[in-house]
């Protein structure tokens, strides 16, 4: 495993030891992985979404009203038929 060093400004760092004191993490260094996980899977969600929203946008123009399509995913899910 690599290491790394980092500096951090004092507020940073009583933060990060108070997430220590929690007892959800053993180290600081614990902590930090966790927040570089949260990140990349923040991230990869991102991207997912933005592939979406592009998909989405280049299917052309839908031609049914903002009414129908509600109606429509109540009907498909059994409510307020």
């Amino acid at each position: 495993m690599a290491t790394m060093n980092v500096s951090l400004p004092d507020p940073m760092k009583s933060w990060v030891e108070r997430q220590i004191r929690t007892g959800h993490y053993s180290n600081a260094s614990d902590y930090v992985r966790d927040l570089i996980r949260r990140d990349q899977e923040y991230q990869d969600k991102r991207e997912t979404l933005i592939k979406a929203l592009i998909t989405g946008e280049n299917s052309g123009i839908y031609e049914h009203m903002i009414g129908d399509i509600w109606q429509d995913v109540k009907t498909r899910r059994g409510l307020d038929v």
